[in-house]
């Protein structure tokens, strides 16, 4: 049987040491086209975090268009069709030069955009710690599981309470938070059952209860729960005591 000639060896070699760059390669173009991805864009702004237990902190803020509820109580109802689409990677650019280490992707309502769970998955990758508000309308179990969900559960009041998917409540874990905004009796007795149905202060890190601003008194909300002795964190908008109630961008 003949020998086999001395080039085989190196050009074996050759084939096999070749596969690694070639795998560098498909890994750097999926990265670069997953960021090539867009996304339609409120506005992108740095504040304070002014609700949930994140409250105080400084925090970009990622505000995606489009939403398909219409809450009587909501405040960024310009965030319904206004917007540019804009790629997830001059959407990380913008955060990184905010230099923030909390970032919250809210809306409108987030989840209406597949493209935001890429955005999300690289925010992390990148470090950041990530929070997502949403209604509690759509399914929360695709979003990367290393991010902070706050899911608002809407009450009476909203005018959107058949539009809560319940099944979300079994995919909460201890990195999230529900919040129920509330803007009469109605709406805190019906929270105050939801907590006690789905025992919902074991579920998830915190319970929040939200007063309506300009609708209800807080004081009163403060003293249902603690006649009621609920294991809940009440809560203000913080950013509507500091600037005007509808100023944008804060």
């Amino acid at each position: 049987m003949a020998s086999p000639t001395p080039y085989a060896l190196p050009a074996t070699r050759n084939r096999i040491c070749g596969i690694f760059p070639l795998v560098a390669f498909v890994a750097f173009c999926s990265v670069d086209n997953a960021l090539n991805k867009t996304l339609t864009v409120n506005e992108i702004f740095r504040s304070i975090q002014g609700e949930s237990t994140w409250a105080g902190l400084p925090c970009t803020f990622v505000r995606l268009t489009f939403c398909d509820l219409r809450c009587s109580y909501c405040d960024t109802a310009y965030a319904f069709y206004r917007g540019e689409k804009t790629s997830l990677a001059a959407i990380l650019e913008r955060v990184e030069r905010f230099g923030t280490s909390l970032v919250e992707i809210t809306g409108g309502e987030p989840l209406l955009q597949k493209n935001v769970h890429p955005l999300m998955t690289e925010l992390c990758d990148r470090g950041y710690q990530v929070l997502i508000e949403t209604s509690g309308a759509h399914d929360i179990s695709r979003i990367d599981p290393r991010v902070h969900r706050i899911m608002d559960l809407k009450t009476p009041g909203s005018g959107e309470v058949h539009r809560n998917h319940l099944e979300n409540i079994g995919y909460l874990t201890l990195r999230d938070e529900v919040k129920f905004v509330i803007g009469s009796h109605e709406d805190y007795l019906w929270s105050r059952q939801m907590l006690e149905e789905h025992g919902l202060a074991e579920r998830c890190r915190c319970v929040l209860f939200s007063p309506v601003f300009g609708r209800i008194e807080p004081r009163q909300i403060v003293e249902w729960l603690l006649r009621d002795r609920l294991p809940v964190r009440f809560q203000l908008q913080l950013h509507k005591f500091i600037w005007a109630p509808d100023t944008k961008g804060v």
